[in-house]
């Protein structure tokens, strides 16, 4: 470690000198250079090499021979591919919904009430936990035993309780994979309902009470003052759980291992490249999980970009 950090500072040290010793013309352009370079070095060996060898590798079959767009061809015919990318678009579309009706929802309901900081934190302790772990915690909840044996499942002992027959929720399509989705919903709501909660307090309160005395109700409030304050945080709460339910992959492969049509795009890419050493279908699962997470990432710059016009 020290070594390391002895050879930063020489490398450091020895750049700063020779920028300094750089002839007075042109030397803001060799500063600039020199403090630069580094990082777009780094980012291109960390990001730009490894995105520009998945998409070549997305065009070579498992032994590396040219194949052209075949391994797309593949994903959009494939029944079990297909299946996968359906229930992508189900998470990608019912979990940054539900996680952030709900954490709006939460937000809004402890705002400054008693004990708001206790209620907060019971919601938030979900995000401490990994996805494996709320894996296994789910899968004892959802856990089924024939009729007539003692139920260990949480709910399926409820159902017994209230005279239904117990359930085995993870498999039936393509609600299983609802019961999934239900597990990153648990854990999201945490994030959006903190986020949502800090940019609820930022409001002036002399808008909300000038609002009031202007005999609006409660709900034209929230529309007309609340949610305009908060739309920046709205989209950069749903865009990073949009993002990071595309990458799902954990809960899925911890739960059901993509048995039962519960699979998803991020298991397929793990499978095919790590498990079947089809890299080429690996990497253009990987390139297609790429295209999808762009636009997101574009229109959150843009809102946020717009908002800071704005301001």
């Amino acid at each position: 470690m020290f070594v390391a950090l002895f050879i930063f500072l020489a490398v450091i040290g020895l750049l700063l000198f020779f920028v300094d010793r750089a002839p007075k013309r042109g030397r803001d352009i060799v500063q600039l250079a020199a403090f630069v370079a580094p990082a777009l070095i780094l980012l291109t060996i960390g990001l730009v090499y490894p995105a520009i060898r998945t998409i070549l590798q997305s065009t070579t079959d498992s032994v590396g021979n040219f194949v052209g767009l075949e391994n797309f061809a593949w994903i959009f015919t494939n029944e079990e591919s297909l299946i996968s990318l359906r229930n992508t678009v189900l998470w990608v579309v019912l979990t940054p919904l539900l996680s952030t009706v709900f954490g709006l929802a939460y937000a809004i309901f402890i705002d400054r009430s008693r004990g708001e900081k206790i209620l907060k934190s019971l919601v938030f302790m979900p995000m401490a936990i990994s996805f494996v772990g709320a894996g296994i915690i789910w899968s004892f909840m959802y856990a089924y035993r024939s009729p007539g044996f003692s139920q260990t499942g949480l709910l399926n002992q409820i159902l017994v309780w209230l005279g239904f027959e117990p359930v085995q929720f993870l498999n039936s399509a393509p609600l299983n994979t609802v019961f999934l989705i239900v597990v990153l919903v648990w854990i999201q709501t945490g994030f959006a309902m903190v986020v949502l909660s800090a940019s609820i307090k930022a409001i002036p309160a002399e808008q909300v009470e000038a609002a009031r005395i202007d005999g609006a109700s409660g709900w034209q409030v929230f529309r007309n003052v609340t949610l305009p304050g908060i739309r920046s945080s709205l989209v950069v709460v749903v865009t990073t759980i949009t993002i990071a339910t595309l990458k799902v992959f954990d809960i899925v492969r911890t739960m059901t291992n993509g048995n039962n049509s519960t699979s998803v795009v991020a298991l397929d890419m793990y499978n095919q490249a790590f498990r079947f050493n089809e890299w080429g279908r690996g990497a253009a699962l990987a390139v297609v999980i790429f295209v999808l997470v762009l636009p997101i990432v574009i229109y959150n710059v843009r809102v946020l970009r717009q908002q800071r016009e704005i301001r």
